[in-house]
């Protein structure tokens, strides 16, 4: 049996506590060795219910020796130093999304991973839940004949005024936290080479950050993607792939919990189809994804990674009138 990934945690953030700790603690792919926080107490409580040592400070953790890898669940505006740091110690890193905020620091990182032989992936849970293959194969064998219109909705209700995803320092903002899932959604069933066509971002003063917006994406070979998303909404996650003979609807469709039963949605001019599928843990074979590349030692960047950046930029361009 491969001995497990040994990886320490650089913060102790609520999607680390709530969702990925928990799950890496059920694989035997992991074995949990550090946690760092920058409040000691945390760090200890953290431990506490995870394993591993409380280690006060992040530097700290990346010098230990029982540390293969890293989790880094930090603010936005906080990835590309400890990021880059974590690399440069010799750590593969499993980063919350998005990679960083700037398509220039994103592709700096992903050249400085491959350069040291190192494993960086972006923790974009649904890409590796089951609903999202079976879609993209409807569609491939023609479920819906040509794809004409993709759209796509994450939006949220308003989070509590002290919320990280409010603060500009630290990388806030709809379009970085919810926007990011829509635009890399469009990119998976569209493919690469989307074009920004038109873009609205909705920004607070009272935050300085956009707490919603809206995205025209057109693809090479004339669909198009419509995108929303926002921090001030009924809770919403789906999203709909309409082509010249059927469509395609799922909902729940970014953050499905592992008990739930995905239904895809099919109709056609023969009726409509619900197929059903077993319940899956995004979460779970994403952390698995990861261990793997490591064991396989594959630094190649998580496909459209870079593509995702570089739309992310153009949608901020678009929505300011650059």
């Amino acid at each position: 049996m491969t001995e497990p990934l040994r990886w320490g945690v650089l913060g102790c953030a609520d999607i680390a506590v709530r969702r990925v700790l928990p799950t890496a603690a059920r694989l035997p792919e992991f074995a949990l060795t550090a946690v760092a926080s920058r409040d000691a107490a945390k760090a200890e409580a953290t431990a506490a219910r995870f394993g591993g040592r409380p280690v006060s400070g992040y530097d700290r953790l990346l010098e230990r020796e029982d540390v293969d890898a890293v989790y880094v669940p930090l603010p936005t505006g906080m990835h590309a130093e400890w990021i880059a740091r974590a690399l440069r110690a010799g750590k593969h890193v499993f980063a919350e999304k998005p990679l960083t905020h700037d398509v220039g620091r994103t592709r700096e990182l992903v050249g400085l991973a491959e350069g040291l032989g190192l494993v960086l992936r972006e923790n974009f849970m649904f890409l590796h839940h089951g609903q999202q293959r079976r879609v993209r194969q409807l569609v491939r064998d023609g479920a819906v004949g040509e794809p004409r219109l993709f759209s796509a909705a994450f939006a949220v209700p308003p989070r509590d005024p002290s919320d990280i995803r409010y603060d500009a320092r630290l990388g806030g903002g709809a379009l970085l936290d919810v926007g990011a899932y829509p635009v890399r959604a469009a990119l998976y069933f569209l493919g690469d080479g989307l074009r920004v066509a038109g873009a609205r971002l909705r920004h607070d003063p009272a935050y300085g950050v956009d707490v919603a917006g809206s995205a025209l994406l057109a693809a090479p070979g004339g669909a198009t993607a419509q995108l929303a998303f926002g921090f001030e909404h009924h809770y919403t996650s789906r999203y709909e792939i309409l082509g010249s003979e059927g469509r395609i609807t799922v909902e729940p469709a970014f953050t499905p919990l592992p008990d739930h039963e995905p239904v895809i949605r099919w109709e056609r001019r023969g009726g409509v189809e619900l197929i059903r599928l077993s319940p899956d843990d995004q979460c779970a074979n994403a952390l698995r994804a990861f261990a793997d590349a490591v064991r396989r030692k594959d630094p190649a960047p998580d496909p459209g990674l870079l593509e995702q950046a570089r739309l992310l930029d153009l949608v901020r361009g678009a929505a300011a009138g650059v």
